[in-house]
Protein backbone atom coordinates (compact mmCIF):
# COMPACT_ATOMS: atom_id res chain seq x y z
CA UNK A 1 0.00 0.00 0.00
CA UNK A 2 3.01 2.41 0.95
CA UNK A 3 4.64 1.83 -2.64
CA UNK A 4 0.67 2.35 -4.26
CA UNK A 5 0.44 5.83 -1.94
CA UNK A 6 3.80 7.21 -3.41
CA UNK A 7 3.09 6.42 -6.84
CA UNK A 8 0.03 8.67 -6.73
CA UNK A 9 2.00 11.01 -5.19
CA UNK A 10 4.44 11.22 -7.71
CA UNK A 11 1.68 11.36 -10.36
CA UNK A 12 0.33 14.80 -8.43
CA UNK A 13 3.91 15.98 -9.14
CA UNK A 14 4.00 14.53 -13.09
CA UNK A 15 0.18 16.31 -13.37
CA UNK A 16 1.39 19.44 -12.09
CA UNK A 17 4.69 19.25 -14.21
CA UNK A 18 2.53 19.03 -17.29
CA UNK A 19 0.15 21.67 -16.50
CA UNK A 20 2.64 24.26 -15.51
CA UNK A 21 4.61 23.22 -18.87
CA UNK A 22 1.20 23.32 -21.01
CA UNK A 23 0.23 26.81 -19.67
CA UNK A 24 3.62 28.36 -20.69
CA UNK A 25 3.53 26.13 -24.15
CA UNK A 26 0.00 27.70 -24.95
CA UNK A 27 1.16 31.53 -24.47
CA UNK A 28 3.47 31.04 -27.07
CA UNK A 29 1.83 28.99 -29.70
CA UNK A 30 -0.68 31.61 -29.99
CA UNK A 31 1.81 33.68 -31.58
CA UNK A 32 2.62 31.21 -34.49
CA UNK A 33 1.26 32.12 -37.91
CA UNK A 34 -2.10 29.22 -38.58
CA UNK A 35 -0.18 28.50 -41.86
CA UNK A 36 2.42 26.24 -39.70
CA UNK A 37 -0.76 24.42 -38.00
CA UNK A 38 -0.06 20.58 -38.47
CA UNK A 39 3.21 21.00 -39.44
CA UNK A 40 6.64 20.02 -38.21
CA UNK A 41 7.60 23.72 -38.81
CA UNK A 42 5.23 24.43 -36.15
CA UNK A 43 7.84 22.77 -33.67
CA UNK A 44 10.64 24.67 -35.57
CA UNK A 45 9.24 27.99 -35.05
CA UNK A 46 8.29 27.75 -31.12
CA UNK A 47 11.88 25.73 -30.37
CA UNK A 48 13.18 28.94 -31.06
CA UNK A 49 10.93 30.82 -27.79
CA UNK A 50 12.24 30.09 -24.93
CA UNK A 51 9.41 30.15 -22.43
CA UNK A 52 8.26 27.39 -24.95
CA UNK A 53 11.22 25.36 -24.03
CA UNK A 54 11.08 25.90 -20.73
CA UNK A 55 7.57 24.67 -21.01
CA UNK A 56 8.33 21.76 -22.94
CA UNK A 57 11.42 20.89 -20.50
CA UNK A 58 8.36 20.90 -17.85
CA UNK A 59 6.71 18.65 -19.84
CA UNK A 60 9.33 16.27 -20.24
CA UNK A 61 10.20 16.19 -16.74
CA UNK A 62 6.48 15.62 -16.42
CA UNK A 63 6.63 12.75 -18.43
CA UNK A 64 9.65 11.14 -16.63
CA UNK A 65 7.36 11.44 -13.22
CA UNK A 66 4.19 9.69 -15.06
CA UNK A 67 7.13 6.85 -15.57
CA UNK A 68 8.17 6.69 -12.25
CA UNK A 69 4.53 6.43 -11.24
CA UNK A 70 3.76 4.08 -13.77
CA UNK A 71 5.92 1.62 -12.23
CA UNK A 72 4.74 2.55 -8.55
CA UNK A 73 1.20 2.36 -9.22
CA UNK A 74 -1.55 1.17 -11.46
CA UNK A 75 -2.25 2.69 -15.19
CA UNK A 76 -5.71 2.71 -13.78
CA UNK A 77 -4.82 5.17 -11.30
CA UNK A 78 -1.81 7.25 -12.42
CA UNK A 79 -3.78 8.72 -15.63
CA UNK A 80 -6.94 9.40 -13.70
CA UNK A 81 -4.63 11.71 -11.37
CA UNK A 82 -3.22 13.34 -14.22
CA UNK A 83 -6.29 15.60 -14.35
CA UNK A 84 -5.50 17.13 -10.51
CA UNK A 85 -2.94 19.43 -12.40
CA UNK A 86 -5.97 21.50 -13.63
CA UNK A 87 -5.37 22.52 -10.22
CA UNK A 88 -2.25 24.38 -10.99
CA UNK A 89 -4.25 26.27 -13.68
CA UNK A 90 -7.28 27.03 -11.32
CA UNK A 91 -4.49 28.61 -8.93
CA UNK A 92 -2.57 30.47 -11.16
CA UNK A 93 -5.68 32.01 -12.69
CA UNK A 94 -6.71 33.66 -9.62
CA UNK A 95 -3.40 34.64 -8.77
CA UNK A 96 -3.19 36.43 -11.94
CA UNK A 97 -6.57 37.60 -12.78
CA UNK A 98 -7.81 38.70 -9.66
CA UNK A 99 -10.80 36.55 -10.13
CA UNK A 100 -12.99 34.92 -7.19
CA UNK A 101 -13.40 31.49 -7.46
CA UNK A 102 -17.01 30.76 -7.61
CA UNK A 103 -19.16 27.56 -7.20
CA UNK A 104 -18.46 26.22 -10.84
CA UNK A 105 -14.46 26.33 -10.00
CA UNK A 106 -15.48 24.47 -6.35
CA UNK A 107 -17.50 22.03 -7.71
CA UNK A 108 -15.34 21.05 -10.30
CA UNK A 109 -12.22 20.87 -7.84
CA UNK A 110 -14.34 18.70 -5.66
CA UNK A 111 -15.56 16.62 -8.52
CA UNK A 112 -11.96 15.78 -9.56
CA UNK A 113 -11.12 15.05 -6.10
CA UNK A 114 -13.87 12.89 -5.18
CA UNK A 115 -13.43 10.75 -8.58
CA UNK A 116 -10.03 10.53 -8.01
CA UNK A 117 -10.39 8.85 -4.78
CA UNK A 118 -12.80 6.51 -5.81
CA UNK A 119 -11.14 5.27 -8.74
CA UNK A 120 -8.01 4.76 -5.83
CA UNK A 121 -10.62 2.72 -4.16
CA UNK A 122 -11.59 1.05 -7.03
CA UNK A 123 -8.95 0.51 -9.58
CA UNK A 124 -6.74 -3.09 -8.65
CA UNK A 125 -3.66 -2.11 -6.02
CA UNK A 126 -0.51 -4.53 -7.49
CA UNK A 127 1.53 -3.07 -10.50
CA UNK A 128 1.25 -5.84 -13.01
CA UNK A 129 4.17 -6.77 -15.02
CA UNK A 130 1.99 -8.48 -17.25
CA UNK A 131 0.53 -7.08 -20.79
CA UNK A 132 -1.13 -8.03 -24.13
CA UNK A 133 0.39 -10.13 -26.73
CA UNK A 134 2.60 -8.69 -29.16
CA UNK A 135 -0.22 -8.99 -31.68
CA UNK A 136 -2.41 -7.35 -29.91
CA UNK A 137 -0.37 -4.58 -28.59
CA UNK A 138 0.64 -3.84 -31.93
CA UNK A 139 -2.88 -4.02 -33.63
CA UNK A 140 -3.60 -1.74 -30.78
CA UNK A 141 -1.43 0.96 -31.15
CA UNK A 142 -1.75 0.80 -34.92
CA UNK A 143 -5.29 1.61 -34.48
CA UNK A 144 -4.32 4.42 -31.72
CA UNK A 145 -2.15 5.84 -34.85
CA UNK A 146 -4.44 5.49 -37.72
CA UNK A 147 -6.74 7.72 -35.47
CA UNK A 148 -4.24 10.15 -34.54
CA UNK A 149 -3.14 10.92 -37.61
CA UNK A 150 -6.84 11.91 -39.16
CA UNK A 151 -6.40 14.95 -39.32
CA UNK A 152 -3.26 15.11 -41.24
CA UNK A 153 -4.73 13.44 -44.03
CA UNK A 154 -7.65 15.55 -44.73
CA UNK A 155 -7.73 18.33 -47.29
CA UNK A 156 -7.77 22.01 -45.35
CA UNK A 157 -7.99 22.85 -41.85
CA UNK A 158 -9.42 19.93 -39.96
CA UNK A 159 -12.26 20.74 -36.92
CA UNK A 160 -10.57 21.90 -33.62
CA UNK A 161 -12.32 18.81 -32.17
CA UNK A 162 -10.66 16.21 -34.43
CA UNK A 163 -7.37 17.75 -33.74
CA UNK A 164 -8.39 17.45 -29.91
CA UNK A 165 -8.84 14.02 -30.13
CA UNK A 166 -5.76 13.11 -32.54
CA UNK A 167 -3.53 14.91 -29.20
CA UNK A 168 -5.30 12.69 -27.21
CA UNK A 169 -5.27 9.38 -28.60
CA UNK A 170 -1.42 10.00 -29.58
CA UNK A 171 -1.08 11.03 -25.72
CA UNK A 172 -3.43 7.88 -24.62
CA UNK A 173 -1.17 5.62 -27.08
CA UNK A 174 1.94 7.55 -25.27
CA UNK A 175 1.01 6.69 -22.06
CA UNK A 176 0.63 3.24 -22.87
CA UNK A 177 4.27 2.87 -24.44
CA UNK A 178 5.32 4.22 -20.85
CA UNK A 179 4.24 1.67 -18.94
CA UNK A 180 5.52 -0.90 -21.20
CA UNK A 181 8.90 1.09 -21.36
CA UNK A 182 8.90 1.21 -17.32
CA UNK A 183 7.75 -2.85 -17.42
CA UNK A 184 10.81 -3.59 -19.66
CA UNK A 185 13.11 -1.59 -17.39
CA UNK A 186 12.23 -3.19 -14.40
CA UNK A 187 12.90 -6.59 -16.27
CA UNK A 188 15.33 -5.37 -16.86
CA UNK A 189 15.54 -5.77 -20.65
CA UNK A 190 17.38 -2.90 -21.94
CA UNK A 191 17.26 -2.95 -25.54
CA UNK A 192 13.41 -3.75 -25.49
CA UNK A 193 12.81 -0.73 -23.48
CA UNK A 194 14.78 1.57 -25.74
CA UNK A 195 12.88 0.06 -28.88
CA UNK A 196 9.73 1.16 -26.56
CA UNK A 197 11.09 4.44 -25.65
CA UNK A 198 11.66 5.23 -29.32
CA UNK A 199 7.73 4.71 -30.06
CA UNK A 200 6.81 6.54 -26.97
CA UNK A 201 8.74 9.16 -28.39
CA UNK A 202 7.01 9.15 -31.73
CA UNK A 203 3.86 9.30 -30.49
CA UNK A 204 4.32 12.45 -27.90
CA UNK A 205 5.32 14.10 -31.24
CA UNK A 206 2.60 13.72 -32.83
CA UNK A 207 0.32 14.66 -30.31
CA UNK A 208 2.59 17.69 -29.15
CA UNK A 209 2.30 18.71 -32.81
CA UNK A 210 -1.97 18.11 -32.69
CA UNK A 211 -1.71 20.10 -29.24
CA UNK A 212 0.00 23.20 -30.37
CA UNK A 213 -2.08 23.12 -33.67
CA UNK A 214 -5.12 23.03 -30.75
CA UNK A 215 -3.59 25.67 -28.84
CA UNK A 216 -3.02 28.00 -31.57
CA UNK A 217 -6.81 28.67 -31.75
CA UNK A 218 -7.90 27.94 -28.00
CA UNK A 219 -6.88 28.69 -24.45
CA UNK A 220 -4.63 25.70 -22.76
CA UNK A 221 -8.51 25.70 -20.28
CA UNK A 222 -9.96 24.95 -22.94
CA UNK A 223 -7.95 22.39 -24.88
CA UNK A 224 -6.18 20.78 -22.28
CA UNK A 225 -9.33 19.50 -20.33
CA UNK A 226 -10.30 17.35 -23.38
CA UNK A 227 -6.87 16.07 -24.41
CA UNK A 228 -7.16 14.37 -20.67
CA UNK A 229 -10.08 13.23 -20.61
CA UNK A 230 -9.30 11.34 -23.61
CA UNK A 231 -5.82 10.00 -22.32
CA UNK A 232 -8.08 8.72 -19.10
CA UNK A 233 -10.68 6.88 -20.73
CA UNK A 234 -8.43 5.13 -23.50
CA UNK A 235 -6.09 4.21 -20.47
CA UNK A 236 -9.04 3.06 -18.16
CA UNK A 237 -11.05 1.14 -20.63
CA UNK A 238 -8.34 -0.79 -22.24
CA UNK A 239 -6.10 -1.41 -19.27
CA UNK A 240 -7.12 -4.62 -18.78
CA UNK A 241 -6.53 -5.50 -22.32
CA UNK A 242 -2.95 -4.00 -23.08
CA UNK A 243 -1.65 -3.11 -19.44
CA UNK A 244 -2.55 -6.60 -17.99
CA UNK A 245 -4.20 -5.17 -15.06
CA UNK A 246 -6.54 -7.36 -12.90
CA UNK A 247 -9.65 -5.47 -12.05
CA UNK A 248 -12.12 -7.09 -9.42
CA UNK A 249 -15.34 -8.96 -10.55
CA UNK A 250 -17.47 -7.89 -7.87
CA UNK A 251 -20.25 -5.62 -9.98
CA UNK A 252 -20.35 -2.94 -7.07
CA UNK A 253 -16.12 -2.10 -7.65
CA UNK A 254 -16.61 -2.02 -11.53
CA UNK A 255 -19.62 0.40 -10.79
CA UNK A 256 -17.53 2.70 -8.51
CA UNK A 257 -14.85 2.30 -11.20
CA UNK A 258 -17.23 3.79 -13.95
CA UNK A 259 -18.80 6.30 -11.87
CA UNK A 260 -15.36 7.51 -10.55
CA UNK A 261 -14.22 7.85 -13.82
CA UNK A 262 -17.37 9.76 -15.30
CA UNK A 263 -17.32 12.12 -12.11
CA UNK A 264 -13.32 13.06 -13.33
CA UNK A 265 -14.62 13.64 -16.62
CA UNK A 266 -17.64 15.68 -15.59
CA UNK A 267 -15.45 17.80 -13.34
CA UNK A 268 -12.71 18.32 -15.99
CA UNK A 269 -15.03 19.65 -18.26
CA UNK A 270 -16.52 22.40 -15.35
CA UNK A 271 -13.40 23.42 -14.72
CA UNK A 272 -12.41 23.76 -18.63
CA UNK A 273 -15.07 26.81 -18.53
CA UNK A 274 -14.06 28.21 -15.28
CA UNK A 275 -13.56 32.18 -15.82
CA UNK A 276 -10.60 32.54 -13.76
CA UNK A 277 -8.63 29.97 -15.71
CA UNK A 278 -9.90 30.78 -19.15
CA UNK A 279 -9.27 35.05 -18.24
CA UNK A 280 -5.85 34.06 -17.39
CA UNK A 281 -4.53 31.98 -20.25
CA UNK A 282 -6.72 34.57 -22.79
CA UNK A 283 -4.75 37.58 -21.24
Amino acid sequence: MLTFVLGVGVALASATAYSVGVSLQSLEAREVPSSDSLRLSLLLRLIRRPRWVVGTLCVIAGWGLQAGALALAPLTIVQPVLAAGLFVLLIVGVRLTDERVGRREVFGVAAIFVGVVGLAFASPKQVESGHAAPLVTGLALAAFAGAALAPYLLRGRPPLWLVVASAGLAYACSGFLTKLVADAVSEPELITAVLWLGATICAAGLGLVSEMTALQERSAIRIFPGVLVIQIVVAVALAPLLAGESWSSDPLVLAGLGGSLAVVAAGTGVLASAGAVAAMVES
